[in-house]
């Protein structure tokens, strides 16, 4: 039992231990002999040509094709919401259905400048929702309060309210304020942030009556992600014109967010509804690229008629 085997004490033996200084030499070359084939790999890659994208076709043929082979088809603003309407029925959907509008900006300006993202409420010709908005007012007079309470203001009050906003006790979507009570309201400033009452979103005045009637039926829509806009327009089952005027409405409002000196803020329109696929539309006679025309037609008359009379003064 005490025998080792003929061999055995060699296979036993211990190896001999390798000194980190000896082992330098060897790490060094293997870390170079990786970093030529990286860089072997890199320029193989850069002497690649970049693969050819096959120009998208405009229309297909068959009635089976594959989408990404053709260039999305876009459609007139009639066209499309009669389409919509037709695979309601198809599809045996909910007629009442909402119908939405994905806009795609471009928020670009002059010298790397970009429009902030806003956000902005309009009264649309042609409502679609009973829901109506829960409006508060910031007024210490009590007879601007008597008022506010009679056309529907959810509520009503002073500097009180402003620890109970900043508590999260109180909520409402809009807040309108008198002018009188405005310097007080600076703490709530970077808490309700847009929503502050100012003068430019028309929730600051004193005719309290028209502040509520807008803010109480009004829509919001506002920026997501930095360019785009999504926001519910209409009900499917509303007649083609009221969608129509609703959709113009909400578009012509986001342009007014761009100096029309610059590209057209909106770049592409997608329209929907709950159930339904989107269809690109097509902008031609959506924008309002008439009334631009008109103005830069007429800006020229103005200038010769206001040239007409220096040129007189002088050769008098």
């Amino acid at each position: 039992c005490g025998r080792v085997l003929p061999g055995l004490e060699q296979r036993l033996a211990v190896p001999a231990v390798v000194s980190p200084a000896s082992a330098r030499p060897y790490a060094a070359a293997a870390k170079t002999v990786k970093k030529d084939a990286k860089r072997t790999r890199q320029e193989k890659v850069k002497d690649k040509p970049p693969p050819r994208r096959r120009p998208l076709m405009a229309k297909p043929v068959d009635d089976v094709y594959l989408t990404w082979l053709y260039k999305r088809p876009s459609y007139g603003l009639e066209q499309a919401v009669g389409m919509l309407k037709k695979f309601q029925e198809l599809d045996f959907t909910y007629p009442k259905q909402f119908v939405y509008i994905n806009v795609f900006l471009d928020m670009a300006l002059q010298k790397k400048k970009k429009v902030d993202p806003f956000s902005s409420s309009v009264t649309l010709p042609h409502r679609f929702t009973d829901e109506v908005n829960k409006v508060l007012v910031f007024t210490e007079n009590e007879q601007e309060a008597e008022i506010a309470r009679e056309h529907g203001a959810a509520v009503v009050g002073g500097v009180e309210l402003i620890k109970w906003i900043l508590e999260d006790e109180i909520q409402a979507d809009f807040y309108v304020a008198v002018p009188a009570i405005i310097p007080k309201l600076i703490p709530l400033r970077s808490k309700l942030k847009r929503k502050y009452p100012s003068t430019r979103r028309n929730s600051l005045g004193s005719d309290i009556p028209k502040m509520l009637q807008f803010f109480r039926e009004c829509h919001e829509y506002a920026v997501e992600d930095e360019n785009i806009i999504k926001t519910r327009i209409a009900r499917l089952d509303m007649p083609t014109e009221h969608i129509i005027a609703n959709l113009r409405t909400i578009i012509h409002d986001i342009c007014t967010f761009k100096p029309s000196n610059y590209d057209p803020i909106v770049q592409r329109l997608v329209i929907r509804s709950a159930t339904s696929e989107g269809l690109l539309l097509n902008l031609d006679g959506i924008l309002p690229q008439e009334q631009k025309v008109e103005e830069e037609e007429e800006t020229p008359a103005v200038d010769e008629d206001q040239q007409k009379p220096v040129q007189e003064s002088v050769s008098t």
